[in-house]
């Protein structure tokens, strides 16, 4: 049996368990902070989490916004791919050009798929068609495809 993936972080664990809140109260406020700065953190697996929490959050902020362009130059290409579609969530104009970017290169991973999906700007058509291929992970082959027809869709209307 494959062992669970989870942060180093006893902080971060409490978060991903709710047994910390991050909204409501002055507590709930400092617990945040301490979420945008675990993006930074020398850990990479709290970086990963913190970034994929801070992500899937609804919150739009100046500091959240700059967590994640931040987080978007991380070495680690798993944390880059959750903070450009952290972006893409909030400002698919802001993600566009990290998007290009990051599909330029000779790997992508789901997550910029995912973000392509919602940026859906022609200018991704190209990149995106070099991960078109089978590869033999269905979820990624799926979410290379409707990032595809997104960016064609978008390209249609143009």
């Amino acid at each position: 049996m494959k062992a669970r993936y989870e942060p180093a972080s006893d902080f971060l664990k409490a978060v991903i368990a709710d047994e910390v809140s991050l909204d409501g109260s002055a507590l709930a406020d400092a617990n945040f902070k301490k979420l945008i700065a675990m993006t930074r953190d020398a850990d990479r697996s709290n970086r990963d989490w913190a970034v994929l929490l801070l992500s899937q959050r609804e919150d739009d902020t100046t500091a959240v916004r700059d967590a994640l362009l931040s987080a978007a130059s991380d070495e680690d290409d798993i944390v880059r791919g959750e903070a450009i579609l952290g972006l893409a969530r909030r400002d698919r104009m802001l993600a566009l050009p990290l998007l290009q970017s990051a599909l330029a290169g000779p790997s992508a991973n789901i997550n910029l798929f995912e973000a392509a999906a919602i940026v859906a700007h022609p200018s991704l058509i190209d990149d995106l068609r070099a991960f078109a291929d089978p590869s033999g992970d269905s979820l990624v082959d799926e979410m290379v495809l409707a990032a595809l027809c997104a960016c064609n869709s978008a390209s249609a209307t143009e």
